[in-house]
């Protein structure tokens, strides 16, 4: 099985590469929406929140105000971590759950769409990691034109993240994502072939076709083992 880890920053573009995953039929599992359940009323990640930041961030009908907690976390850096914290070992499990799920579905080629890969230490599990990647400058104006925010908000959220240039000597593959829609595509489907070439061995073994051979050779071996043990004790 190959996990590919997908990562980027705010608005550069990753949704939109991770949408073109799924047009190409590859499963997308999106840390974004494994987060928004984990936060959801009554669920164990709520409660851990809500313990931690006090109903204050709550709406009338209980669940998360998402607006308000993330002016919370992009002005204090503290605040930020905390969050982290207390979600991370969630939102890992969510995520681990969905890659699993398919795997069973035998999928060998699964693709893991996180923001945040490398501040989660995620990228350790993920390969080839792929990086849509925009310069500073072009990153604050499209934030700015996308929420209708100040430069100062936009440019705290920007830094509330590793920095896009410092993840893109981390990545295997980047997609320069500064130009138009049409560039993106013409990247993207270089990286379609990187990404669907055969899988090594070792890929292979970890795929549910690869484990079911695994476990099958063990069946025959132990067979075959009690088979000749019978023949041998009928001599």
């Amino acid at each position: 099985m190959r996990i590919v880890g997908l990562t980027g920053g705010i608005a550069s573009g990753k949704s939109t590469v991770s949408n073109l995953f799924k047009a190409h039929d590859f499963p997308v599992v999106d840390a974004d929406l494994v987060a928004h359940d984990v936060l959801k009323k009554g669920k164990t990640g709520w409660k851990k929140v809500v313990s931690a930041f006090g109903d204050d961030i709550l709406q009338p009908d209980g669940e998360v105000d998402r607006p308000k907690l993330g002016q919370i976390i992009f002005s204090n850096p503290e605040k930020r971590k905390l969050l982290n914290r207390v979600l991370a070992p969630y939102i890992w499990f969510g995520i681990f759950w969905e890659v699993l799920k398919l795997w069973m579905e035998g999928f060998k080629i699964i693709v893991v769409d996180v923001p945040l890969l490398f501040e989660a230490k995620m990228d350790k599990w993920t390969k080839p990691i792929v990086l849509v990647w925009v310069d500073s400058e072009t990153q604050l104006q499209r934030l700015m034109l996308r929420d209708s925010t100040s430069e100062d908000d936009a440019q705290n959220k920007i830094n509330a993240q590793m920095s896009l240039d410092l993840k893109k000597t981390k990545a295997d593959l980047v997609i320069d994502n500064t130009g138009s829609l049409k560039d993106l595509r013409e990247q993207f489907r270089s990286i379609l072939v990187i990404v669907t070439k055969p899988l090594t061995w070792t890929e292979f073994g970890f795929s549910r076709r690869g484990v079911a051979l695994f476990l099958l050779s063990i069946v025959v071996g132990v067979l075959m083992y009690f088979q000749r043990s019978l023949y041998t004790s009928s001599l």
